[in-house]
């Protein structure tokens, strides 16, 4: 059952607008920007999570983001920071239209819609790919829409660098099988979503490439057009373990459509190999092998919009003859700089004989799909949730948050002019993100006004840990109408101050000068959370202290 979304902050220059969605470690709000003038989909972290690994990893996803933003089919972020009652957030485009993940569950996607979404979403992940990005939760519910209809993906928060270690989160799996009944342990896991997940995602040692993005979006493109997933078979349990069960031994269920060309279906299951070394190399190669198949139906091909730093040529061999073309249709755009990053080589269509030359040229819009019949109802929680699972041997946990449709659809070629001001903006953003998150802002004390102390320096999310307060004690009066509760600075600093909250409402966090606070008794118990606040900043864990004393 989903948890309702926490109250959201006042953010200067923005005006709550509703809630968007609620995932296991933030809030999605739909806000309105009141200069310049328009709605944003704004993403904070929860007050409960503030803990050193879900910071870092939430100034990671926004960094990602700033870092492709100029990319037309990836969410841009506009501007991250630190509300005044402390939670960081950041700002993106708001899409408008609904989720891959919601479309495909109440339209059929006819197939020139399905091929030109994938090559579109493979511009995308070749574009991350060749930033050194791997996005590692690739499924229809992380691909936004706007009002065009095109594609927009979103959702880094558990992407990782193609060289390096997977971000892992400590979380509490229940031992206790399908019950849930036993005890708990701590471990060490790592994010992901069962029905689009690879099959080197489930060994107790996941080592992901770019081959593993390459399954998720074949997958991806699977789903749209058969209306479920591609292990699910329906009437059948489709359960986590029977869903991973199937996905190694790579059982693809048919997706059981007479307008589904022979083409499509080989390149699909290419995409969805067991074995990595079967699959398409890179994003590119499965966007070639998607343009061919267009070419077959007599479409447009659907133009690779990749930027000017992936764009390897690939001469082919002298031998083919003159009939023996090139696949030229990659077409380049404008990005920032980033840091370099292996580019695996574009490779050459796989046939020689049926390879065409694509020249890129822009799309023919197709005509809507007619409407598909219901979802079945699935045994279990939505599938298709991001899970959090365990890295060494550990079992499978339930689905715990999905991200909900937030931002806003990309921008198209709209022309030079246009393109050099996107590289501009994300130049300004790139800066506006280092500066708010990493080198500028603070975790921020309000003094029960709105407007929010100036920062003192330092880090706004990743920082040296201020201390949990100690020795808690509480004293009733003598005529036992008041108690005083006290604690202790267990590492004091010079400027050292305190902050308070009540049980009745922990989110209103309120400074204190001295260790020391005094409130009315109540028939019940009556509990404060004490905090101390350095430089700005304040425990990521209180002590709590209650009378009279529980435990």
């Amino acid at each position: 059952m989903r948890r309702p979304a926490s109250v959201p902050p006042e953010l200067n220059g923005y005006e709550f607008v509703k809630p968007l969605g609620t995932g296991g470690f933030s809030d999605v709000y739909l806000y309105e920007q009141k200069l310049p003038r328009r709605k944003v989909a704004v993403k904070v972290l929860l007050l409960d999570e503030l803990n050193p690994a879900t910071q870092a990893s939430f100034v990671a996803e926004a960094n990602v983001m700033a870092q492709l933003s100029a990319h037309p089919y990836i969410v841009s972020i506009f501007h991250a920071d630190v509300a005044v009652d402390g939670r960081p957030y950041f700002v993106m485009e708001y899409c408008s239209g609904p989720s891959l993940g919601d479309r495909y569950k109440r339209e059929t996607f006819g197939v020139a819609d399905a091929l030109r979404t994938g090559v579109r979403l493979s511009s995308a992940i070749a574009t991350a790919h060749s930033a050194g990005i791997l996005h590692r939760d690739i499924k229809p519910a992380n691909v936004l829409t706007n009002d065009y209809g095109w594609p927009a993906l979103t959702d880094f928060g558990i992407s990782s660098t193609v060289e390096g270690e997977l971000p892992v989160h400590t979380t509490t799996l229940s031992t206790g099988g399908t019950t849930g009944t036993a005890g708990t342990t701590e471990s060490q896991s790592v994010g992901m979503s069962v029905p689009w997940s690879p099959p080197e995602m489930f060994e107790d040692d996941p080592q992901p490439d770019v081959r593993s993005d390459v399954f998720s979006l074949a997958a991806t493109i699977h789903t749209l057009l058969a209306g479920r997933t591609p292990f699910e078979i329906p009437g059948r349990s489709n359960g986590t373990l029977d869903l991973i069960g199937r996905i190694e031994r790579g059982a693809i269920t048919p997706i059981g459509r007479d307008d589904i060309p022979r083409s499509l279906t080989a390149v699909l299951q290419k995409g969805m190999a067991s074995r990595r070394a079967d699959r398409f190399a890179t994003a590119v190669e499965f966007a070639r092998a998607l343009q061919r198949v267009e070419l077959e139906l007599g479409y447009t091909p659907t133009t690779i919009e990749v930027p000017n730093i992936a764009v390897v040529e690939v001469e082919r061999p002298a031998s083919g003859g003159e009939d023996e073309t090139r696949v030229r249709s990659v077409s380049t755009i404008a990005a920032q700089p980033v840091a370099p990053a292996a580019v695996a080589p574009i490779a050459p269509p796989a046939s020689d004989a049926d390879a065409t030359q694509l020249r890129g040229v822009t799309n023919v819009p197709q005509g809507p799909a007619p409407a598909s019949a219901p979802m079945p109802s699935r045994d279990e929680p939505p599938i298709g949730e991001t899970i959090v699972r365990p890295k060494r041997g550990e079992p499978v946990v339930e689905p715990v948050a999905a991200p909900a449709p937030v931002a806003a659809e990309p921008k198209s070629r709209r022309g030079l002019v246009i393109t050099l001001l996107s590289v501009l903006g994300v130049l300004v953003i790139g800066g506006v993100v280092a500066a708010a998150i990493i080198n500028g802002s603070t975790l921020r004390e309000t003094d029960g006004t709105s407007s929010p102390k100036p920062p003192s320096g330092g880090s706004a999310i990743i920082s040296d840990t201020v201390p949990t307060p100690v020795d808690g004690v509480a004293t009733p009066s003598a005529d036992g109408t008041t108690v005083t509760f006290t604690w202790a600075n267990p590492d004091p600093k010079e400027g050292d101050t305190f902050r308070y909250a009540l049980s009745e409402n922990p989110t209103e966090i309120k400074p204190l000068d001295a260790a020391t606070f005094t409130r009315p008794t109540a028939a019940g118990p009556v509990c404060i959370d004490a905090y101390v606040s350095r430089a700005g900043q304040f425990s990521i864990e209180p002590l709590t202290l209650c009378y009279p004393d529980a435990g």
